[in-house]
C-alpha cells in the first residue's frame, strides 16, 4: 500500500479541501521555525539540568550517536513532507499553528516548575510511585508505571496538563507534524467509504491531539477516543469540545469497549512501547476484533532496530535515561508478524522522524 498524494473527490461526501498558498507556506515554515528553536532549546535546557544518566556499562559505551545536526535536518525534512501534504490537500494546515503566546509561556512556566521533581526520579529511579494500594487492581500492573519519570504517571490533570507540551520537548517540536502524516492515509482510507456514516476509534487517546487534527479536517466524522486516564480523557473532551460526534470513553485497549466489527478505521499512537510483549499482541488482537472487515488500522510508534541504523545507538539510550521499562523489547519486536498473526494486511511502513507509520488492512 502507498500513499495517494491526489487530492481524492468523493461526489457524496468530501472532506474540507484545503488550498494552500504562498503565503500560507511562509506562514508554516516561520511557524515551524520558531517552534523547533523554542522546543529545541527546552530539550538542551533539560539536558543540562538532568542528573547525569546511570548508564548500562556494557551498553554502546562507545557507539557514536548521531550529530543535531543529524537529527535537525531529519525533523526539517519531517516539516517538508509535512508541509507537501497540506500543499497537495490532503489535509489543512494546523487549525493552532499560531498558538496564543502567553498560554505558550505559562506552559513553559509549569514544565520547569515540574522538572525539578522528574529529576529527582531520575536521580533515584524511582519509576514506581503511581503503583500504591490507590491504584491497584483498577489499572494494570503495566500501566502504573512513572513513564518518562513524570509525576503522577498519567494519573492526574496536571499530568494531563504537561504532557503535550512534554512529548514536545521530547522530539524538539516535532510530535505534532509525525501525528499529522497519519492524515494522509486517513484521506486515502475515505476513497471508499462516505465520511458521516464512518466510525474511528482512536485507542489511547491520550489528551486527544491527534484527534483534533482529525475533527478539523473531518468535522462530519464520527470519532471516539478511548483511554486508561480519566483524567486525560477530560482534557481530550475539552480539546474536542468545538467539534460535534466525538466521543471518550474509558476502556482498556486489552478488553476495548466496542462490538464486534463495528468500528471502520482505528488509529493508535505510541502505546505499544509501554506495554509488555504478550499485551501488544492481546491489543492487535482486540483491534482486529473490533474492526470490520478491510478496516483500516493507522498506527503509529517509535520506530525500531534497523528503521534507520545510524539512530540504533539513541533507541538503546533512550530506556536508560528515561522510566520505560518495556521500550527495550519493543524495539526488537516484530511488529508486522504481530499484526499478520492478529488477522491484518500489512500495507505502507514509513519511518517519520521518530516515529514508524504503519497501514494495516483488517482481513
Amino acid at each position: 500500500m502507498s500513499i495517494d498524494t491526489t487530492v481524492r473527490r468523493n461526489a457524496i461526501d468530501r472532506p474540507i479541501r484545503n488550498i494552500a498558498g504562498p503565503l500560507d507556506q511562509l506562514s508554516y515554515r516561520l511557524a515551524q521555525t520558531l517552534r523547533t528553536g523554542w522546543f529545541a532549546s527546552h530539550y538542551a535546557l533539560t539536558a543540562r539540568l538532568a542528573p547525569p544518566p546511570q548508564r548500562d556499562a556494557a551498553a554502546n559505551g562507545d557507539v557514536a550517536l548521531p550529530s543535531w545536526q543529524t537529527i535537525n535536518d531529519d525533523l526539517k525534512d519531517l516539516f517538508a513532507r509535512d508541509w507537501a501534504n497540506i500543499e497537495a490537500g490532503l489535509y489543512r494546515l494546523p487549525h493552532d499553528m499560531w498558538p496564543n503566546p502567553l498560554a505558550v509561556l505559562r506552559q513553559s512556566a509549569r514544565y520547569f516548575d515540574d522538572l525539578g521533581q522528574v529529576n529527582d526520579r531520575k536521580r533515584d529511579r524511582r519509576g514506581q510511585e503511581v503503583f500504591t494500594p490507590e491504584h491497584r487492581g483498577r489499572y494494570p500492573r503495566y500501566y502504573l508505571q512513572n513513564f518518562h519519570y513524570q509525576s503522577d504517571g498519567y494519573l492526574s490533570d496536571d499530568s494531563a496538563t504537561l504532557y503535550d507540551y512534554q512529548v514536545e520537548v521530547l522530539f524538539t517540536g516535532g510530535a505534532d507534524a509525525m501525528r499529522r502524516q497519519l492524515l494522509a492515509p486517513l484521506r486515502d482510507a475515505f476513497t471508499t467509504r462516505r465520511i458521516r456514516d464512518t466510525h474511528l476509534l482512536d485507542i489511547a487517546c491520550g489528551t486527544g491531539r491527534f484527534l483534533s487534527f482529525v475533527k478539523d479536517n473531518y468535522p462530519r466524522l464520527r470519532v471516539t477516543g478511548m483511554d486508561l486516564s480519566a483524567p486525560y480523557l477530560a482534557r481530550a473532551r475539552r480539546t474536542l469540545r468545538h467539534w460535534s460526534r466525538s466521543h471518550v470513553a474509558v476502556g482498556n485497549a486489552e478488553a476495548l469497549p466496542a462490538a464486534d466489527a463495528s468500528v471502520d478505521i482505528a488509529t493508535c499512537i505510541f502505546l505499544f512501547h509501554e506495554v509488555p510483549r504478550a499485551v501488544r499482541r492481546r491489543i492487535a488482537a482486540e483491534i482486529a476484533r473490533v474492526l470490520k472487515p478491510n478496516g483500516v488500522l493507522l498506527f503509529m510508534d517509535s520506530i525500531q532496530y534497523g528503521d534507520r541504523p545510524d539512530y540504533d545507538p539513541l533507541l538503546d539510550r533512550f530506556p536508560q535515561a528515561m522510566h520505560e521499562p518495556y521500550y527495550a523489547d519493543y524495539v526488537r519486536d516484530d511488529l508486522s508478524d504481530v499484526f499478520r498473526d492478529a488477522g491484518f494486511d500489512v500495507g505502507l511502513i514509513q519511518r517519520e522522524f521518530f516515529a514508524r507509520m504503519m497501514v494495516l488492512r483488517r482481513l
